[in-house]
């Protein structure tokens, strides 16, 4: 017989089957309605299911065939109108297993129950998700192989020891079904204390900011649910043809678990949605090759087969393999996922089948990371689909007031943290004191060039300073030209020196105001002579010498500037001449050379 594909939705009145039998005859339906069980038999198709609510059969069911499609259309009213079935998208758990009319479990421990069967029991029972305190027990050597086990409810073992090969592939942990659960513990904390790279996480902390700021403002999918707790939750998960084909391959069973083992699975599927969550939210929904390894670094239930105690232990396991392994180590990210777990929970036990079916394809699709379905993610959707509805939800409310900071890690983060702060402080402190230095040096620079190109600049001298000196000059060239012309015999050179120098210091004391002393001769000799020529003759006489003294000076300016200032006199000795100009002094006019 062949299992087909089906769907269920209801309304207030009826509940409506949908399935999908391509290629069979129309006459050969056969259908049963009895209260919760329904049965559907067209050759070479059967489908019995047990269903959340009762059905009748009174007239009023409707029936129809698309035989282009393939599907036959049942709608059958409910016993009771107005009620709503619960759990309707969970194809796994409609599926009663083989052999059996119901989904109660094969074997049941009536003294350990009290009579009453393991699911009401389930309903009843209330969890403390805080860490639970037990008197410690000596464990005799001769049990302690009793105790290694692992896998969903820790009901698997000798796994791994047929599988040698794949071991270091999957898991870190080193031959599991010899190591005792507190010796992975311990061994786990170690490996992660040793693998903690501090440069890593102040990397992702301080230089990578913007690329975490972009991971945190993603919206996965279950961000678009409604928030509304009281909100049915098959209204707002759908679930694609490939789940939903998933979920008909899974065989239904049942799980014979104390309360400490249900205890231990819920904590781990916290583990394993939190590693999931995680992957979404740095790959942006879009899952790559790393994604297998991600998830299974980052659960410790995955990589260590660890069993834990309490919602803190598991997000501090979280927490710490965050900042290990994968490539963005931030704790924003960890708080961020421990919210959207909560959020997961919150929206009901669909929303988490959900991620566990995306987590079964990853794992299905990586080899040997499949081994990890067999030993958890497999039970897991479908255990869930038979859970309470209250757990999922009690779960998500210890989720929202869970409260995990960095000193919990143990990895001295905030020690990190304040001597990076304290590095970075000196660093800005010693880039200000190098651009303040700099700033001086080139003001001083400026200083000095402006004090260089003041000293280059010739100084100015004033116009009466300049006629006086070129007065002076045009005396002591008058005087070096007699000198060199007069006596007719050759003097020598220190005798015509000490002759220039002594003249020159006598015209020194000649001042501009000759013309005036000449003036006052004149008018002396004038009068001397008993006034012979009249005021006329005198005044004419005056009026000449005033303008040939005035050219005279005008013609000594001219000639200073040429000769004195642009082209300085320059004094040749005898030694320095030819042999034809022995006994002559030359004098000469020009720029003088080194």
């Amino acid at each position: 017989m062949i299992t087909p594909a089906f769907e269920l939705s209801q309304d207030a009145d009826f509940l409506t089957i949908v399935i999908r039998v391509p290629y069979t005859r129309t006459s050969e339906f056969d259908i049963y309605i009895q209260g919760e069980d329904f049965k559907f038999y067209a050759k070479p198709y059967f489908l019995r299911l047990t269903l959340p609510g009762r059905i009748v059969e009174d007239g009023r069911e409707k029936a129809s065939f698309d035989i282009d499609k393939g599907l036959f259309t049942l709608h059958v009213p409910k016993e009771t109108p107005g009620e709503h079935f619960e759990g309707l998208e969970m194809l796994t758990s409609l599926l009663a297993p083989k052999g059996s009319r119901s989904a109660k479990p094969l074997v049941e421990d009536t003294e350990a129950c009290g009579g009453v069967c393991e699911e009401e029991e389930e309903e009843e029972e209330e969890f403390d998700w805080q860490i639970e305190q037990e008197v410690y027990t000596e464990t005799p050597a001769e049990t302690l192989k009793e105790y290694h086990k692992y896998g969903f409810g820790n009901l698997r073992s000798g796994v791994f020891a047929r599988l040698q090969e794949e071991l270091n592939e999957v898991i870190d942990l080193k031959d599991p079904d010899n190591t005792a659960p507190e010796l992975r513990r311990h061994n786990r904390l170690e490996a992660e204390t040793t693998i903690f790279c501090a440069d890593h996480y102040m990397v992702n902390l301080y230089e990578d900011e913007e690329e975490i700021r972009n991971l945190l403002k993603f919206k996965p999918w279950w961000r678009e649910l409604s928030p509304d707790p009281s909100a049915q939750s098959d209204t707002s998960i759908t679930f694609t043809e490939e789940e939903k084909e998933q979920m008909r391959k899974f065989t239904n069973r049942s799980y014979l678990l104390d309360k400490k083992a249900r205890f231990h699975v819920w904590l781990g599927l916290v583990d394993i949605i939190l590693a999931y969550v995680y992957d979404v939210r740095t790959t942006e929904g879009e899952h790559n090759v790393e994604s297998a390894w991600t998830i299974r670094k980052l659960s410790g239930t995955l990589s260590w087969l660890e069993t834990y105690h309490s919602v803190q232990d598991v997000l501090v396991s979280f927490g710490r393999r965050t900042l290990c392994y994968p490539l963005y180590r931030h704790f924003s990210l960890i708080t961020r996922a421990v919210k959207d777990v909560a959020c997961i929970f919150q929206s009901g036990k669909a929303c988490v089948l959900k991620c566990l079916l995306a987590i079964h394809k990853i794992f299905r699709e990586n080899d040997p990371a499949y081994i990890l379905n067999d030993l958890y993610i497999t039970d897991y959707c479908i255990w869930i689909q038979r859970v309470k509805s209250k757990h999922v939800l009690d779960l998500a409310e210890s989720l929202h007031n869970a409260k995990l900071q960095k000193n919990h890690l143990d990895l001295e983060l905030e020690i990190l943290e304040q001597a990076a702060e304290l590095a970075m402080k000196e660093e800005a402190d010693e880039e200000e004191e190098e651009e303040e230095e700099e700033e001086d040096s080139s003001s001083g620079s400026d200083s000095e060039e402006e004090e260089e190109s003041e000293e280059e600049q010739p100084e100015k001298t004033h116009p009466e300073e300049k006629m006086e000196n070129n007065q002076t000059g045009l005396r002591t060239l008058e005087t070096v030209v007699e000198l060199q012309r007069g006596g007719g015999e050759s003097r020598e050179p220190r005798q015509l020196i000490e002759e220039l120098g002594e003249r020159l210091e006598a015209g020194l004391t000649i001042r501009e105001d000759v013309p005036r002393e000449r003036r006052s001769i004149s008018s002396s000799n004038t009068e001397g002579e008993g006034e012979k020529k009249s005021e006329g003759d005198y005044n004419h006489q005056r009026t000449a010498e005033t303008v040939r003294d005035d050219t005279k000076a005008a013609a000594s300016r001219e000639l200073l500037d040429a000769c004195l200032q642009r082209n300085p006199l320059r004094i040749i000795s005898n030694d320095e001449l030819d042999s034809d100009d022995d006994g002559n002094l030359l004098l000469t006019v020009g720029k003088e050379g080194p």
